[in-house]
């Protein structure tokens, strides 16, 4: 009896042991959904919107995408995905059935994310209620129709690897380029693209005037002109959590969700650290 009761004792900590491990891996990776900008992009616009079941619009200059349903319904969402279908997704645009996610999808800058901030992303998306909502057919020209392109574009501009910190850079730093460059993929809006959707590598972070719907996307290099250098890590900080400039005004458009939705619900260091490294790029003029 004695036996049994150590037994019994032993595998009710291995219980619980399990369930603090998936309670903090879902508290974790509810807090790096917030920091990827999931929500913004998997959450219709209309005011009855159910958060995560896909189906926002994406206007690009290659037709009008809409993005897919990521609750864990089986049929309509991610239910089915295992924890490889899932890596595979971000780290080689792929989904389970092998076919090429178009880059609207931020792959190329997802491929970075570590595997265990992606495995607490997939155990905080499959926590929450299951929605049944297929995501609208996309809206593409005829040479588009079919994925082939898709993998000629990424055989040409897409490379697959994690982020590798650099040895003679700050904890601070490398966390901000981890942010910036992969988890938060800032550079998808905040740099130009080539006339093949690529972005330009050599104009990071410079703004990108030429957008679908007319929107400037702003220039955040420290450029003293045309960008944030006059900008303080303290400006750029307190403008991630509320949305305020240095001049007292506060941001509208697009960026208003993402501060909302984003931004705002990271920690203090991790903010800083996204300063610290905007401070560090080459300071670029605006694109044209």
């Amino acid at each position: 009896m004695c036996f049994a009761r150590v037994v019994t004792a032993a595998i009710g900590l291995c219980v619980t042991g399990y369930a603090l491990a998936q309670e903090s891996a879902i508290s974790r990776g509810e807090y790096l959904i917030h920091a990827g900008g999931c929500i913004d992009c998997h959450t219709d616009e209309h005011d009855d919107a159910i958060r995560l079941a896909g189906g926002r619009a994406l206007k690009s200059p290659f037709g009008t995408f809409y993005s897919p349903n990521i609750t864990p319904d089986v049929e309509t969402g991610i239910g089915a995905w295992s924890d490889e279908d899932f890596l595979n997704a971000f780290w080689e645009g792929v989904n389970p059935a092998g076919e090429n996610y178009y880059p609207t999808f931020p792959y190329p800058s997802f491929t970075g994310i570590q595997r265990e901030d992606l495995l607490a992303m997939k155990a905080y998306l499959f926590s929450i209620e299951p929605v049944r909502q297929a995501a609208p057919e996309h809206k593409l020209p005829w040479f588009l129709s079919t994925r082939r392109a898709v993998g000629v574009w990424k055989r040409r501009y897409f490379e697959a690897a994690r982020f590798s910190p650099l040895a003679d850079r700050s904890d601070q730093w490398n966390r901000g380029a981890y942010l910036v460059r992969h988890l938060g993929h800032c550079g998808e809006c905040h740099t130009p693209r080539n006339r093949l959707g690529a972005i330009r590598k050599d104009r990071e972070l410079a703004g990108n005037p030429n957008t679908p719907d007319g929107e400037v996307i702003p220039n955040v290099t420290p450029h003293r002109i045309d960008g944030i250098g006059n900008w303080t890590a303290d400006d750029i900080e307190y403008f991630l959590d509320i949305g305020m400039f240095p001049d007292g005004d506060f941001v509208g458009s697009t960026m208003s969700a993402v501060v909302e939705n984003n931004t705002s619900k990271l920690t203090r260091d991790d903010r800083l650290a996204i300063a610290t490294y905007l401070k560090s790029v080459p300071p670029q003029p605006l694109a044209d």
